[in-house]
């Protein structure tokens, strides 16, 4: 059979006209948490007949939906008057399920349009919705016309939507006029959202105000604000305190110099601080989120980042929790480069050397006490993860974690133990690792030198959001009593002052796994087929190789007996070895590179997409696993 890609329609043709002829009708959105940013008002489908909708499938764990979030906002301001964004939160943790949650998450990242709460997947399933971002178009009269799965695809979607608007001005059907976004109401606090700290030399503390894109000194109390650094608006502006602008700012770490790093995460970009003068200056970064076949190395204002949530001194070189593409990379102030250090921008778990470990959202950064070690918050993998010195090279090594799909809080030895989308990692003197466990709202200890494997314990719980922590620079430490440490309670808007217990509790807790639905598929020969047809106006992008990869795993490894592995086709045959009733899930990585087909110096487009479709093998199952990357809506397929 052949390519899916190669054999499509012509572009104009598969984009719009196609889609819309096959007039299917978009289902209702449903949803028990109801609706947010609407003014207390349940929206349906008829009450946005006659604009032009786009349905933002996400779940606030995922840093590919973070992205697509920012990739709307300028299309929403251009059609403001003919398009409605509905954001349709979908769990894939079981805090992001709790409605209070989902509240937090529309302010934290400024969303800013109507979001429908559906912790139970209802219009997920309804829409055959198979992965974290996917957006589907509805046209005025209420009809699937387009489905994108993955980040990248706002230029295609904002040129249909063009076409949209054209073909029901003509035809009466479109509607202008205000939307149904109303916004809550702002809150008085000195911060919003904080997301990381840093100890300054001087006993007070820096942290990155992130919702109100700010690093804020607070005195040595945690309280008392001394100053704020930025003018408290997006933007990536350099200058004078008052006058920098940052873009929902994260980690922080402290240069030999003297010098902040501040990894600037929405403007994909590093900013040196000078903590005397409050001057900001951008040392990396282009201010555009990296892609695929660009550079991963070089000078650091050339190269493009991707969402850095932290920075971390180690081993003479600043390390960098690159979350956008699953890696750490490394900033050389000295020589002023960046180079990619660890991970494949596959997203998994997956240890050894650093070029080949696999990565999954990296989001905290902390040097072990003697310096041998960098700790990593795996986020995704609800992991905790280092780096370490492999003679002349890095290698990777898991503590705690097993996968993309399993979490939970419990303790114990810490190949038994789960911790639930950890944000934030800070070393102990005495060699063991405080976790800011994120989503169980706790904060968890391991211990390396307790037990064959190491130990993990519960230091507090009732924190809400942990993403960041410093031991306290003036707490006894050593010199008596217990230590203590400031954790930033990011949902509680606040640091807070914790002493260490010296015995520390043990949770039996519990363990969790992502639930969806899994799609019941025959033993045997599977047919995986990637649906991608390049957008209206755009072509197939073959000048520097093949326009396409598809990488294959699964999980367990054992229910692929052939077809893992990387190709550059975005359809494959696979074999799926088990007994009836066996599960597991197949991990799907895909990626297709457009360009414009007019124009003396045609845009370039990259389109990706992780799935994780969990599969149970049956008798009556399917031979036949379509996922759309972009193209037609998978029902009107046919």
């Amino acid at each position: 059979m052949s390519d899916p890609a190669a054999s499509a329609p012509a572009p104009a043709a598969a984009a719009s006209a196609v889609p819309r002829r096959a007039r299917v009708r978009a289902p209702e959105l449903v949803g028990r948490g109801g609706w947010l940013n609407t003014g207390g008002k349940d929206l349906a489908l008829a009450d946005l007949r006659g604009r032009i909708v786009v349905l933002d499938f996400w779940t606030f764990c995922c840093i590919n939906c973070l992205h697509v979030i920012d990739e709307l906002r300028e299309m929403e301001e251009r059609h403001q008057d003919t398009v409605v964004v509905v954001g349709v939160h979908s769990p894939k943790f079981v805090h992001e399920a709790e409605h209070a949650a989902v509240v937090d998450a529309v302010e934290r990242y400024g969303v800013s349009h109507p979001v429908l709460d559906d912790p139970e997947l209802a219009t997920w399933k309804q829409y055959a919705v198979r992965a974290w971002p996917t957006l589907v178009v509805i046209d005025p009269e209420g009809y699937v016309v387009a489905q994108h799965a993955g980040e990248g695809h706002v230029h295609a979607i904002e040129k249909l939507v063009t076409e949209l608007e054209a073909e029901h001005e003509a035809k009466g059907t479109l509607r202008r006029g205000e939307g149904p976004y109303s916004p809550p109401e702002p809150v008085a606090t000195d911060l919003r959202f904080p997301g990381k700290v840093l100890a300054l030399p001087q006993g007070t503390f820096l942290v990155s105000d992130t919702t109100r894109h700010q690093l804020v000194e607070l005195a040595a109390d945690g309280e008392t604000v001394l100053r704020r650094i930025g003018a408290g608006e997006r933007g990536l502006v350099d200058g004078a305190a008052e006058a920098a602008r940052f873009n929902e700012p994260q980690g922080l770490a402290l240069l030999p110099d003297g010098a902040v790093l501040v990894a600037d995460t929405v403007n994909h970009a590093l900013r040196r601080l000078d903590p005397a003068t409050g001057a900001v200056v951008t040392v990396a970064g282009t201010g555009a989120q990296w892609w695929q076949g660009a550079p991963t190395e070089g000078p650091a204002r050339e190269v493009a980042l991707s969402s850095p949530w932290d920075v971390a001194w180690f081993a003479e070189r600043v390390w960098i929790a690159m979350a956008g593409v699953h890696q750490l990379w490394t900033y050389d102030p000295v020589s002023g480069t960046v180079a990619a250090a660890a991970g494949t921008t596959n997203e998994g778990l997956v240890d050894g050397p650093a070029a080949e470990a696999w990565f999954a959202q990296p989001s905290g950064l902390a040097v072990a006490a003697d310096g041998s070690r960098l700790w990593v918050a795996d986020s995704e993998t609800s992991a905790l993860r280092w780096v370490e010195c492999d003679g002349d090279s890095f290698a990777v090594r898991t503590a705690v974690g097993t996968g993309l799909f399993d979490f939970g809080l419990r303790d114990g030895p810490a190949d038994q133990a789960l911790f639930q989308h950890p944000l934030g990692v800070t070393a102990l003197p005495d060699g063991s690792v405080a976790v800011c466990d994120t989503y169980n709202h706790a904060l968890r200890r391991y211990d390396p030198a307790t037990g064959a494997v190491g130990e993990v314990s519960t230091l507090a719980t009732d924190l809400r959001e942990p993403s960041g922590a410093v031991p306290a620079p003036d707490g006894p430490g050593e010199a008596g009593g217990a230590p203590e440490i400031v954790v930033v309670e990011s949902a509680r808007h606040r640091l807070t002052r914790l002493r260490l217990p010296e015995d520390a509790v043990r949770v039996e807790g519990v363990a969790h796994r992502t639930q969806r639905a899994a799609t019941e598929v025959a033993a045997g020969t599977l047919r995986l087929d990637v649906v991608f047809q390049p957008p209206a106006g755009q072509k197939l992008d073959t000048r520097y190789g093949p326009a396409t990869r598809l990488v294959v795993s699964s999980t367990p490894p054992g229910l692929l007996s052939a077809g893992e592995g990387t190709g550059t086709d975005l359809h494959r045959e696979v074999r799926l070895s088990g007994e009836e009733g066996t599960e597991g899930v197949l991990h799907v990585s895909a990626m297709a590179a457009s360009c414009d087909e007019e124009g003396e110096f045609p845009a370039c487009h990259m389109h990706q997409q992780d799935w994780g479709v969990p599969v149970r093998l049956s008798a009556r199952g399917a031979d036949r696993l379509p996922l759309v990357l972009a193209g037609l809506d998978e029902r009107a397929e046919g």
